[in-house]
C-alpha cells in the first residue's frame, strides 16, 4: 500500500501564502501522478494541480494559475502545493491523492488539511 499525509493548512489572511506538503510513503511503485484536490463547503471536489512521474505539471483551475505551484522533493518523498496571494474563495479542505499507472481515477487519498482564508 502507498499512503499520503497532508499538512500545512491553517487560518491565514487574504493575500498571504501557504505551502502544503503531501508526504508519500509505502509502496511507491507504478505511481503515474500525484494530485492536489480541494473541496469547499457546499461544493464538489475539484482538481487543483498535478505532477506526473516525469515531472510535468498541470493546473486545472484558471483562477489558480499563476498563484499556485506544484512541485516535489524526491529526497523527501514529498509533493508540495505552494499557494500565494490567497483569496477567500480558496477556503477548502485540500487533499492529496495518488494515480496509479493503468488506473483512470485517483485513489490512496489522504485525510485532507483545512485551509481557511479570511476576507
Amino acid at each position: 500500500q502507498v499512503h499520503v499525509v497532508e499538512s500545512g493548512g491553517g487560518l491565514v489572511q487574504a493575500g498571504e501564502s501557504l505551502r502544503l506538503p503531501c508526504a508519500v510513503s509505502g509502496n511507491m511503485f507504478n505511481i503515474a501522478a500525484v494530485g492536489w484536490h480541494r473541496q469547499a463547503a457546499a461544493k464538489q471536489l475539484e482538481m487543483v494541480a498535478l505532477i506526473l512521474s516525469n515531472g510535468a505539471t498541470g493546473y486545472a483551475l484558471d483562477s489558480e494559475r499563476g498563484r499556485f505551484t506544484i512541485s516535489r522533493d524526491d529526497a523527501k518523498y514529498t509533493v508540495y502545493l505552494q499557494m500565494n496571494r490567497l483569496k477567500h474563495e480558496d477556503t477548502a479542505v485540500y487533499c492529496c491523492a495518488i494515480l496509479r499507472r493503468g488506473d483512470s481515477k485517483y485513489d490512496h487519498w489522504g485525510r485532507g488539511t483545512q485551509v481557511t482564508v479570511s476576507s
